[in-house]
């Protein structure tokens, strides 16, 4: 059975008592939220591995509280909503959030992704533990491209001295354009190698978190040198 923790943030009461009810069949500890304020002070208080967040909440909204939380923790973060607009799927992705499901949806779905993300989470702490276990003289795989060095093994990447440890999908992708450095990548090709074929959350979700990479790697995120926009296709990497 899981110890995971699952903060389950919904102000519609039959929905929060099915999500608990379903989430605890399958082993997790489930912690509920009915507002914005309240969903802050129970992340805070119990830290939970996963929070499961809908958008329209008394007091503060979704996506505020996955500004706030996304600065505070790096756990996953799936936003629910009744919406279907692209943007209010874009404005979650921008503000932190991992995943994205719209109402009504699939409870195997919902329970599918909360197992594949927890799952990935438990394997970078293990990878984690793994490197810090490494005897000092253990090189390291890395890249490097003048100062910015892509530590694989530690999962970190050191640009002009300064230690960045990026969020797991985006080191992912990083890692991907490096790889193929020179080589014009599409927007679906990076999604279905980083994101996997599985995945819905659209092509915006891949310039969003080349957005997020540009402000730590490049020296003008506003008129990139490193990883380059081809427009029409999607990005290439000039190292």
């Amino acid at each position: 059975m899981s110890n995971d923790k699952v903060l389950v943030v919904e102000d519609e009461t039959s929905l929060v008592e099915t999500l608990e009810y379903s989430l605890r069949k399958q082993g997790y500890e489930v912690i509920t939220a009915t507002t914005g304020p309240k969903a802050l002070e129970q992340a805070r208080l119990h830290q939970p591995d996963l929070i499961i967040l809908d958008i329209m909440l008394p007091g503060l909204d979704g996506f505020e509280i996955c500004r706030i939380l996304r600065k505070e923790m790096n756990a996953p973060i799936i936003m629910l909503t009744a919406r279907t607009e692209e943007v209010d799927r874009v404005v979650g992705l921008e503000m932190g959030a991992d995943d994205y499901l719209t109402k009504p949806f699939s409870m195997r779905e919902l329970l599918a992704r909360v197992k594949a993300m927890l799952r990935r989470v438990r394997m970078d702490r293990e990878e984690s533990t793994a490197n810090a276990a490494l005897k000092p003289d253990v090189v390291a795989e890395r890249m490097v491209f003048e100062d910015l060095v892509i530590d694989l093994s530690r999962r970190e990447v050191i640009c002009k001295g300064v230690v960045h440890h990026l969020k797991p999908k985006e080191f992912d992708l990083l890692a991907f354009l490096a790889r193929n450095r020179g080589i014009v990548l599409s927007r679906d090709l990076i999604l279905e190698r980083v994101w996997g074929w599985e995945f819905d959350g659209g092509s915006r979700t891949v310039d969003v978190h080349v957005r997020w990479l540009r402000e730590k790697i490049e020296e003008n995120p506003s008129d990139p040198q490193r990883i380059v926009t081809v427009r029409g296709i999607g990005y290439r990497f000039e190292g």
